[in-house]
């Protein structure tokens, strides 16, 4: 069994869903992610998605994208996001996520990449702007690496691709939560929930909701129709608020356990998953 599958069997065996933070490699510098990454996986993260800095980040808001600028200033490359989940890996062994557009990879070669993120320990790449009609090839070669291929579906996705995308995805599906770039929103839109429905009818691979989720309670209410929560813009907005600080690890850890901390008037029962036949 993947790691990924591993510690969403555990989130199940727990009753709880899922906490998969986002940053962007590189911000405020390389050294500090590595931190981030120690610390968010002592804070509680279940997966950690660990972003690429790139230049033209279309699915990105304007948080995510003054941090891949902020890396990119500093000379961020591949290589060295590759470097730092080594490192990293030698101190956690939560699943890493490498998010990406799919320009960075392709410089740096598709096989290459698989083979040296594979030796780095990251377990899954997800690539935002790469279709499933032309992925056939990048998906095989992260399967013999014993890398798995994540995917984005969206609202807006057909059922026809919905169907096509399910077929292709390992690990987990992650939906996002409405149309648009990444942000935070004070609100949850319904589309959320109706998109994990329709991901619900073609797999029964796991479902994380991202895109727009910002609070501690918008995370419990995604755990009561998926499997995890996403949240990256609000993360990264913090390590920007926070540039400069001595303290900016800590502070990062505190606010990822905030965000898990419960309300004081939860039941023993509220923000657990229900059961697949009760979705």
């Amino acid at each position: 069994m993947s790691p990924i599958r591993e510690a969403f069997a555990a989130l199940k065996c727990r009753g709880r869903g899922g906490f998969i933070p986002f940053i962007t490699a590189g911000d405020p510098d390389i050294a500090t992610t590595e931190l981030l990454l120690i610390e968010l996986a002592a804070a509680g993260a279940d997966i950690i998605e660990l972003g690429v800095p790139f230049s033209d980040p279309v699915a990105d808001g304007e948080t995510i994208q003054r941090a891949s600028e902020r890396a990119l200033r500093k000379g961020v490359t591949l290589r060295d996001v590759l470097t730092c989940v080594a490192r990293a890996k030698q101190h956690i062994d939560v699943p890493i996520v490498l998010f990406s557009y799919f320009n960075p990879l392709l410089r740096f070669g598709e096989d290459r990449l698989a083979n040296e993120a594979k030796e780095a320990g990251v377990d899954a790449v997800l690539v935002t702007d790469l279709i499933p009609e032309e992925a056939q090839t990048w998906i095989e070669i992260l399967v013999q690496r014993g890398l798995e291929p994540i995917f984005l579906v969206a609202p807006t996705t057909s059922d026809q691709r919905l169907k096509e995308i399910a077929r292709q995805a390992r690990g987990f599906i992650y939906a996002v939560s409405r149309a648009g770039v990444t942000g935070a929103r004070d609100e949850m839109t319904g589309d959320a929930e109706a998109l994990v429905k329709r991901v619900r009818s073609v797999s029964d691979l796991p479902v994380a909701v991202g895109f727009g989720i910002s609070t501690a309670e918008q995370i419990r209410q995604v755990w009561h129709f998926a499997e995890a929560a996403a949240i990256g813009s609000a993360i990264v907005g913090e390590i920007e608020k926070l540039a400069g600080s001595a303290d900016l690890v800590d502070r990062i850890g505190e606010f990822a356990r905030s965000l898990l901390a419960p309300k004081t008037n939860d039941s023993p029962q509220q923000g657990t998953l229900p059961s697949r036949a009760q979705r």
